[in-house]
C-alpha cells in the first residue's frame, strides 16, 4: 500500500475526481479528511463502508468554498485533530461558462472565489501543519483549459491558470521546507461538470486527443496517487497533463 501510515486531506470528495481519489487513497491505506460542500447522508454511508472495508479512518469535513470563514473553520477543525497531515489534494471547483463578451464580473469573482482564492486560503492553513513535520505533498487540480484555452470558458480557464502559477510559486517557496507542490491538468473527464459542456465543444476536444475517448475519474485519481506518494518524491513544481494525448 503506497499510503499506509499517511494522512490526506481531499477537497471535492463528494463526486467525480474527488470521490475517485478518496477511494484509491483509502485502498492504499491513507487516513483521510474528506472535504465536501455539504452534509450528505448517502455520502456518509459510503465513507463508513469504505473506511471499514479498507481499515482506515475517513472523517467528513463540510464547508462552502464561497464562505471564507467556513473555509477557515474547516481547516481549523483539521488542525485541532492534532494529526500530522502528509498530503493535500485540492480538487473542488466550479465552472460558469460564457463567451468572452458575455462574462460578467460576478461570474469572474464567483469562479475565482471557488477555484482559486479558497484553495489558497485552505492550503495556507494545511501546509502550516506540514511545516511542523518538514514534509508533505500538495496536488492542485487545474485543467488543460488553463494551458490551451477553450471557447466559452474564460472564467474557468483563468482561475485554473492562476492555480498553476500559484503551484509553481508555492513549489519554490516550500521545497526547502520538504513540501512538494504539483498540479494535474485533466482533459475531458467523465464528470458532472464535463457532462454540462456543450456537445460540440466536448466532441471537438475528444477528437483532438490521441486516445479518442473521454477519460474516467479513476484514471485521474491514479495520477494523483502518484504525485501524493513517495513514488514521486523527486517531483515538484510540475504540471502533468492527464488528457488522453491532447497536448
Amino acid at each position: 500500500m503506497l499510503l499506509r501510515g499517511k494522512t490526506a486531506v481531499i477537497t471535492g470528495s463528494l463526486q467525480g475526481i474527488g470521490k475517485a481519489a478518496l477511494e484509491i487513497f483509502a485502498r492504499n491505506g491513507a487516513d483521510i479528511f474528506a472535504c465536501c460542500q455539504r452534509e450528505d447522508e448517502q455520502f456518509a454511508e459510503y465513507i463508513s463502508d469504505l473506511s471499514g472495508n479498507c481499515g482506515v479512518s475517513i472523517t467528513p469535513v463540510c464547508f462552502d468554498l464561497l464562505d471564507e470563514d467556513a473555509v477557515r473553520e474547516g481547516a481549523k477543525f483539521i488542525q485541532k485533530s492534532k494529526r500530522s497531515i502528509d498530503i493535500l489534494i485540492n480538487i473542488a471547483g466550479a465552472n460558469f461558462d460564457a463567451l468572452f463578451h458575455m462574462v460578467t464580473m460576478e461570474q469572474l469573482k464567483r469562479t475565482f472565489a471557488i477555484n482559486f482564492f479558497s484553495q489558497i486560503l485552505f492550503t495556507q492553513y494545511i501546509t502550516r501543519l506540514m511545516l511542523k513535520q518538514g514534509s508533505g505533498s500538495v496536488v492542485n487540480i487545474s485543467s488543460i483549459t488553463a494551458l490551451d484555452g477553450n471557447p466559452g470558458q474564460l472564467s474557468y480557464a483563468s482561475s485554473k491558470a492562476a492555480l498553476i502559477a500559484a503551484t509553481k510559486t508555492m513549489s519554490e517557496e516550500l521545497a526547502p521546507k520538504g513540501i512538494r507542490v504539483n498540479a494535474l491538468a485533466p482533459g475531458v473527464i467523465k464528470t458532472a461538470m464535463t457532462d454540462a459542456m456543450p456537445e460540440d465543444i466536448r466532441s471537438r476536444m475528444i477528437a483532438r486527443s490521441e486516445l479518442k475517448r473521454v477519460g474516467l475519474p479513476d484514471e485521474v485519481a491514479g495520477a494523483i496517487l502518484y504525485l501524493a506518494s513517495d513514488l514521486s518524491k523527486y517531483v515538484t513544481g510540475q504540471v502533468i497533463r492527464v488528457d488522453g494525448g491532447i497536448g
